[in-house]
C-alpha cells in the first residue's frame, strides 16, 4: 500500500497483554476494519484509545497488531506512542469501534 492509495483494505487488530510467567501474549481486544488508514496508524489509535480508556497496572506491557489481509501485520508497542509523532485522522477514527474512538482525545497529536 502506498501513500497515494486509497483503495479500503480489511485488517484485523488486536490488543495484547505480555503474561512474563508464561512468556505469553494474551488476548485483550479485537476488531476488524475496512479503512483506507494505514494499518499502523490503526495499531496506534487502538492501543492508545485502550490504554486510555483501561490504564495498565504496575508491570503490564501491552502492544497492538493490525494484521492486513494483504500486507505484512504491524506491531505498535507502548513506548513507541510516546513519542507522540503521530495524530489520528477520520479514516483512523471511523475504523475504531465507540469506546476506543471515545477514549482518545479530538486530536491526538504529540
Amino acid at each position: 500500500m502506498t501513500c497515494e492509495d486509497t483503495t479500503p483494505v480489511r485488517l484485523t487488530w488486536e490488543i495484547q497483554l505480555h503474561e512474563p510467567c508464561s512468556s505469553v501474549w494474551m488476548c485483550r481486544g479485537y476488531g476488524r476494519a475496512t479503512t483506507t488508514a494505514q494499518p499502523a496508524d490503526i495499531a496506534r489509535a487502538v492501543l492508545a484509545g485502550y490504554l486510555a480508556a483501561t490504564p495498565p497496572r504496575s508491570g503490564e506491557t501491552f502492544r497492538a497488531l493490525a494484521r492486513p489481509d494483504t500486507g505484512p501485520a504491524v506491531t505498535v508497542t507502548a513506548d513507541q506512542l510516546a513519542g507522540g509523532a503521530w495524530e489520528t485522522d477520520t479514516a483512523v477514527r471511523q475504523a475504531l469501534p465507540l469506546y476506543l474512538r471515545d477514549a482518545l482525545p479530538e486530536r491526538a497529536a504529540g
